[in-house]
């Protein structure tokens, strides 16, 4: 007597679609903030300050300026309109020319401003600072100038600059912004833009520590530190020769 073979176990079911679409989604959600693909950030907003910058650098006294004094906010202005070129609207992928050119008009920028603040040091200790109202502006413009500048750092080097930010790199935060720790605070897909840096530089050049926006890497901090200390210099040296002067 013969035996009726059984049938094969049936095949799964392919899942559907729709269930794709939903399991890429939510692998999405899960992914951290950082690793999340954007559209990027405009150009502008970064242009816009910058020139701000050279405007205060071509206002500064001659005693404390970089000689000739047009010389190297000419050539920050070449650099810039030269970004501007180069990526003219959005800020969405990285582009290593840019990134190199970002990075040296910075350079430049840090250093010039650098130089002013060391020359307004020596005039205070020598006492030819001048009147208290060009020592007010001098140091308002270069304390100002160190905020801008000190955001174009933490803007460029968090995670490997805007491109790479908006490209979604796996690299892990340099700064910790309060969306990041808690998705609900934020807008799906967020990611920090510039003017998030330029709080960070204004807030630690005010409170000479950080607020609410923690330093991960390690190189954040030594700046961060070094930006609080130009700072804390560059006001308490002139608003206390102002009040000096002023008695």
């Amino acid at each position: 007597m013969s035996s009726v073979p059984s049938d094969p176990d049936p095949p799964a079911p392919e899942p559907s679609a729709a269930f794709g679409r939903f399991e890429s989604a939510a692998r999405q959600v899960a992914d951290p903030v950082w690793q999340q693909v954007n559209d990027g950030e405009s150009r502008w907003p970064v242009t816009i300050v910058v020139l701000a910058a050279v405007v205060m650098q071509l206002r500064l006294p001659a005693s404390v300026a970089v000689r000739p004094f047009w010389l190297l906010p000419v050539i920050e202005i070449v650099i810039a309109l030269g970004l501007v070129v180069a990526n003219p609207r959005r800020i969405d992928t990285f582009q290593r020319r840019v990134r190199i050119g970002t990075i040296v008009l910075v350079g430049l920028m840090t250093l010039a401003n650098a130089w002013s603040a060391i020359q307004l040091v020596r005039h205070l200790i020598l006492g030819d600072a001048g009147t208290p109202t060009v020592l007010l502006g001098t140091g308002a413009a270069i304390w100002a100038t160190n905020v801008i500048a000190f955001s174009l750092w933490y803007w460029e080097l968090d995670r490997g600059g805007p491109g790479r930010r908006a490209e979604g790199t796996t690299a892990p935060p340099d700064f910790l912004f309060p969306q990041m720790s808690d998705p609900a605070l934020a807008a799906p897909g967020w990611t920090p833009a510039f003017v998030d840096y330029l709080y960070v530089s204004f807030t630690n050049a005010t409170a000479f520590s950080p607020t609410d926006v923690m330093p991960m890497a390690r190189w954040a901090k030594l700046v961060m530190m070094l930006q609080s200390a130009v700072s804390l210099i560059t006001v308490g040296l002139v608003v206390a020769r102002a009040v000096n002067v002023l008695k």
